[in-house]
């Protein structure tokens, strides 16, 4: 597990290798990720965007920027945490993906939130028979 704490968030990053959903012939690998953002501040805070950087085996890199995760801006109160799935399609065996949240306190300051660099890698031991489907 890949954790990081900024500004009273901390961010716990699990991975795995979707086998079953995977084409290694064709260059097509998922992987999934479990993302838990906990809330350490006395106060509640707002996710409000995500920014990723995904880079792949050949040194590609991809960014993604968009309004909350997986379609929601979570708000969570002090000591709250929340747990979502999300999936990265790479055309190699192996990748990484970092980014950073953009979160906003109840008194309207905004600030960032950084997700630690994580790795993708098609391994037996990152497979998961239980992530969910894609």
């Amino acid at each position: 597990m890949r954790t990081k704490r900024t500004n009273g968030v901390r961010i716990d990053v699990e991975t795995y290798y979707v086998a079953e959903k995977s084409i290694p012939a064709m260059n097509q690998y998922l992987f999934g990720y479990e993302i838990t953002i906990t809330n350490e501040n006395p106060e509640a805070v707002q996710l409000l965007h995500r920014h990723w950087v995904i880079t792949d085996a050949l040194g590609r890199v991809e960014e993604v920027k968009g309004p909350g995760v997986i379609g929601k801006q979570p708000r969570l109160k002090s000591g709250d945490s929340f747990t979502y799935d999300s999936f990265c399609p790479l055309p190699t065996p192996f990748g990484s993906m970092r980014g950073s949240y953009k979160m906003m306190r109840d008194n309207g300051e905004f600030f960032e939130v950084d997700v630690p660099l994580f790795s993708l890698v098609q391994s037996k031991e990152t497979e998961s028979q239980q992530g969910p489907s894609p």
